[in-house]
């Protein structure tokens, strides 16, 4: 992908039905000044058990679950590539501005929608098969989610988030 510049900090526009849970009524608490998230860059916060991954994207600032919504994985140790953060566990691509997969994990299984994919398999090469026993069954049955986000707003220089618990 080509790198564009990001604008000013601001907010990234997310579909609101992937409002994280408790969300909705959480107190917005700071997360840290804006200046430290230059563009492009991502950190995770942690509060209580919570994790969260603030990301600087191209079309604005997110906070999201840092899990990958495949299999748990810390997306904060991933690669980020304009507004898609990659899952550094299974390939996995998630698109911020959406909550959407853009690549599916090299594990397969069904997408948010439910719809299969199967184990990937590099370019050129023989499809792979799943051996059937309990990991075949268990990919059969693996839904890989939306992202859940944590509304964000920025405040004299500071970015807040709603986080549940604050």
């Amino acid at each position: 992908m080509t790198a564009s510049k990001p604008g000013p900090a601001r907010p990234l526009a997310f579909p609101p039905g992937l409002r994280a849970v408790g969300a909705a009524t959480a107190a917005y608490r700071v997360l840290l000044p804006a200046a430290d998230l230059p563009p492009g860059s991502m950190r995770r916060l942690t509060f209580g058990d919570l994790d969260v991954l603030v990301v600087h994207t191209t079309e604005g600032i997110a906070a999201v679950d840092d899990r990958c919504p495949h299999m748990a994985a810390p997306l904060s140790i991933g690669e980020l590539d304009r507004c898609v953060v990659a899952c550094p566990l299974h390939e996995g691509r998630f698109d911020l501005s959406t909550g959407d997969p853009v690549q599916m994990p090299t594990t397969g299984g069904l997408d948010a929608d439910g719809a299969y994919h199967p184990v990937w398999t590099p370019g050129g090469r023989e499809a792979k098969q799943d051996v059937p026993g309990r990991k075949a069954d268990a990919r059969r049955i693996t839904r890989v989610r939306r992202l859940r986000y944590y509304p964000v707003r920025l405040v004299d220089g500071m970015i807040e988030a709603a986080i549940p618990g604050a």
